[in-house]
């Protein structure tokens, strides 16, 4: 398809998620808590595949709206804890390279996400507080699979640093979160399940192509040890089949454990709501209650 017509199915695919969009149901108290949310979230060319832009807005969908969102994305590594601008429609970070213009033309100016920032702010001990970097704006990380799921870009969204790779102190982080999810929060752990990007080849980025052994692997040892519950297992995963090829380095994977230390009970099997492949990729995402 020409890239006229990539822009033209782009329109579509967005225009239709936003004629649906005003017809959810905003959370309410009486929804109980918002789940937290492992979503593996895909480049720009996300827009470009109408199944799992399907996938993630079908999800939103399902969900009450939230009265504001907050994302851990693999993009942002920063110690100490960091969160991004809290004002309104604070421009985008365009952080990749070698796509059509049109990616980089893209907007998503949320509202302001000062009360979700000062919430965040009460919860972080005084030993590790979180600052705010005033300029920085949403990563791909966070806007391309929230310009799916909530296309009209009214709902605000706050970002946050990782500040460690350590699991353990991942789960804590989560588990300081958790209350927000009782005021209507979306928390979202945003990577991707595999992302051995040194190690595809173009064979695998074909439509309908199997995955590479590793990312099969790799995907499969995780479905089966969040089946099982074993977080201890899960923080072992450098040992696990696929690797290291499936994350040659780990900041995909671990925003999963803030998802986790989130949930009520992290031993709980969580509820997998989008699996199979995307240019290779497992783009296994799930949800907590």
């Amino acid at each position: 398809m020409s890239n006229r017509g990539l822009d033209l199915q782009l329109d579509r695919n967005l225009h239709i998620a936003s004629v649906s969009s005003p017809a959810r149901r905003e959370w309410t108290t009486e929804d109980g808590p918002l789940p937290a949310l492992y979503l593996s979230h895909g480049a720009p060319p996300l827009f470009d595949d109408a199944l799992w832009m399907g996938e993630l807005f079908d999800w939103a969908h399902a969900l009450p709206k939230p009265r504001a969102i907050l994302v851990v994305s693999a993009h942002w590594e920063s110690a100490p804890l960091m969160l991004s601008s809290t004002a309104g429609s604070t421009p985008l970070v365009y952080d990749f390279y070698g796509f059509e213009q049109r990616f980089y033309d893209m907007t998503y100016p949320t509202p302001s996400a000062s009360w979700l920032g000062e919430q965040v702010r009460k919860l972080m001990p005084d030993s590790a507080p979180a600052y705010e970097h005033p300029s920085r704006g949403l990563d791909h990380g966070a806007w391309v699979p929230l310009k799916v799921m909530y296309p009209n870009a009214d709902v605000p969204v706050l970002q946050m640093s990782i500040p460690t790779t350590d699991p353990e102190a991942l789960m804590r982080l989560g588990a300081r979160l958790r209350p927000l999810r009782e005021e209507g929060v979306l928390i979202v752990g945003s990577g991707f399940m595999t992302h051995g990007l040194p190690f595809l080849r173009r064979e695998h980025m074909i439509p309908g192509a199997p995955p590479p052994g590793w990312s099969a692997d790799f995907d499969g040892w995780v479905s089966e040890t969040l089946r099982s519950g074993d977080v201890d297992e899960l923080s072992r995963y450098r040992d696990a089949p696929g690797m290291p090829n499936a994350h040659p380095t780990v900041e995909h994977f671990i925003p999963l454990f803030v998802t986790l230390g989130a949930a009520r009970d992290p031993e709980v099997s969580p509820l997998t709501v989008i699996d199979g492949y995307f240019w290779g990729f497992a783009k296994r995402s799930f949800q907590v209650a």
